[in-house]
């Protein structure tokens, strides 16, 4: 089974006043770590995924650039490719009203990229493509949309400017995607030409549906989950974690339970890289699926070690 690990790469500075002060130190933050000692974002993913020997895509942010400068979204491109890893196309459209240049007619902050009309999306991913481009990575292929917002509109806007995967789809939110049947299939698919890795879900110890992101779930659910989504014919799993994911709620300092999760899950993928290969997407061969498949469930004690993992990181952050 092939495994996609992903990241949505984007910044923050905590709300929309006064960023011009506040965002370079977010932006410090974010991506290198917390001052003094800077570690738990980028380089810290990218150093372990370079221990394990592991493929990642990281699905860039880049419209935050048109205000913070090209430099910025330059200087994260750069660790990225630098490493040896994939970078793709993500969007959050609540940068638009902030920007200098109107990329599509300004109207009060959107979160939502399924609000626009295919013509705005179009635009908007073209102008988020070309900027990356410009920062010094490879035109896109891929691309999740924020907030895992995305509707037919979004796949015609990707084929229009010839991206050819997308993986916005996680059947947790209900978006309106353009065929509920296959939205709701949970597996890779072809929607509206689009080749659609959705993000992989599970059933927990106690039946509840999850994702499989990292501060989302134990070690053990993860390994379970994927061990057994690959017994039951999965062909490939899309996990998700940001450039942020291995800090504090707070985002000031290093959450070294999750990072000890994260370098356990790459260490294991590394051991059993025969069985669950780490891959970009490839655009040109999506994997079926058996038609019954259904979720994963893992096991009671796996969902117990993340309430524990949980009271732990409340205690220490």
């Amino acid at each position: 089974m092939q495994v996609h690990l992903t990241y949505d790469v984007e910044i923050w500075a905590d709300g929309w006043t006064d960023m011009a002060a506040r965002l370079p130190a977010a932006f410090r933050r974010l991506t290198y770590g917390p001052p003094p000692h800077e570690r738990g974002a980028l380089p810290v993913n990218l150093q372990i995924l370079r221990d394990n020997g592991l493929r990642a895509v990281f699905f860039v942010e880049p419209l935050f650039s048109y205000y913070y400068g090209l430099d910025a979204l330059q200087e994260m491109v750069g660790l990225i490719m630098e490493a040896g890893q994939d970078v793709q196309m993500h969007i959050h459209p609540e940068w638009l009203d902030e920007l200098p240049n109107e990329i599509v007619p300004r109207r009060k902050k959107t979160p939502m990229l399924h609000r626009f009309s295919l013509d705005e999306q179009a635009a908007m991913l073209d102008a988020a493509a070309g900027r990356l481009v410009e920062a010094g990575a490879p035109r896109p292929t891929a691309f999740r949309s924020g907030n895992y917002s995305a509707n037919a509109d979004t796949l015609r806007a990707l084929a229009r400017i010839g991206v050819k995967v997308d993986s916005s789809m996680n059947a947790c939110f209900d978006f309106p995607y353009p065929d509920k049947g296959s939205a709701r299939s949970l597996h890779p698919s072809h929607i509206e030409g689009i080749a659609e890795y959705p993000v992989t879900l599970f059933r927990d110890g106690f039946g509840r549906v999850r994702p499989m992101q990292i501060t989302a779930c134990s070690l053990a659910e993860l390994v379970q989950g994927l061990t057994r989504a690959r017994d039951q014919g999965l062909p490939a799993a899309t996990l998700v974690s940001h450039n942020f994911e291995l800090l504090s709620a707070d985002r000031r300092s290093e959450d070294r339970i999750v990072t000890r999760r994260f370098a356990g899950l790459c260490e294991w993928l590394g051991r059993n890289a025969a069985q669950f290969p780490t891959a970009s997407f490839d655009p040109s061969v999506v994997p079926a699926a058996p038609p019954d498949w259904e979720l994963p469930q893992v096991s009671p004690l796996a969902t117990a070690q993340r309430y524990v993992a949980q009271a732990a990181r409340r205690l220490v952050h």
